[in-house]
């Protein structure tokens, strides 16, 4: 460990916060971290990290704190408290820095900025684009969302966790962007998912397929890097029953976060919203909700879900 390197500390470790947090203690920065899930913080400790314990125990005297929740529900809850309890901007030092790397919506995150900034606190929208295997090998895409000088102090520890870092505007425009960009991600897994089982159920090879398409005209992310049908491509998780990796319940709230912002904005997204309604469908069942969103082949090819 570095000598004189800030204190982070990071809330959160799910599939995508443990390898981003991990990758924060390889750069040497001093670590603290808190998660409900027991086992996920030893395992962080075991790499060198310090048991948090609570949110505001792992904040306490933190240079900076970084979360990575699964709605704006529980971002709220964290920073602001509940029931009048405090959250962790009521025990953060007045110039610390706060960055929120979980997908919400952008009227959510302005809320949290402008408690932030009343309490002298330095806040960042600053969703990620990647994956899981982008969270383990630091390749991951943030788009912030911050003031100008703000987004300066965040970069150095964004590029600890991630190769692309994007500043797209004031506070919420980094979660303005990773909607977009997800609601294209579910248009494209949808939509390639459904040109694969074209091709299996009239008779081809889906891997055969999928790299012809891949070096054709209909090549996209998900056939380069995230194929969705098992055997088609190593080290995704199609290839691992559709675990560990991010769960279509996600791409729903991300989808519907979208919906909400194309009905603000006054434009309607009608292959958004058709990518929306296919994971209402194939989330609706508990099971297939904890799949990764890949898993969505299953609407077309029911047998390359895992069997119960």
């Amino acid at each position: 460990m570095k000598q004189n390197m800030p204190h982070i500390a990071f809330i959160g470790l799910g599939n995508m916060g443990a390898p981003m947090a991990v990758n924060l203690l390889k750069q040497g920065y001093r670590v603290s971290v808190a998660d409900v899930n027991a086992e996920a913080v030893s395992a962080l400790v075991a790499q060198g990290a310090y048991h948090g314990g609570t949110p505001h125990q792992a904040a306490e005297g933190a240079d900076a704190v970084i979360t990575m929740l699964p709605d704006g529900r529980q971002v709220k809850a964290v920073y602001l408290g509940t029931e009048g309890g405090k959250g962790i901007l009521d025990v953060l030092s007045a110039g610390a820095l706060a960055v929120d790397c979980s997908t919400i919506a952008a009227d959510d995150a302005r809320l949290v900025a402008a408690e932030a900034v009343k309490r002298g606190i330095a806040f960042a929208d600053a969703p990620v684009s990647g994956g899981t295997a982008g969270a383990a090998a630091a390749t991951l895409s943030f788009m912030v969302g911050a003031e100008t000088a703000d987004f300066e102090r965040v970069l150095p520890l964004l590029r600890a966790m991630g190769r692309n870092v994007f500043h797209a505007g004031g506070c919420g425009a980094g979660q303005t962007a990773k909607i977009c960009n997800n609601m294209l991600l579910g248009i494209l897994m949808t939509g390639t998912a459904e040109a694969i089982a074209l091709g299996v159920r009239s008779g081809l090879d889906a891997a055969v397929l999928s790299d012809i398409m891949a070096k054709s005209s209909g090549g996209n992310w998900v056939l380069n890097v995230y194929n969705p049908y098992p055997g088609a491509m190593e080290n995704v998780p199609a290839a691992n029953a559709y675990r560990n990796g991010f769960s279509s319940r996600l791409m729903l709230k991300d989808l519907r976060l979208a919906a909400g912002l194309s009905e603000s904005a006054g434009l309607e997204t009608p292959m958004g919203e058709q990518a929306r309604q296919m994971y209402e469908h194939f989330a609706a069942d508990p099971q297939n909700g904890s799949l990764d969103f890949s898993a969505v082949l299953g609407e077309y090819l029911p047998q390359v879900l895992p069997r119960r």
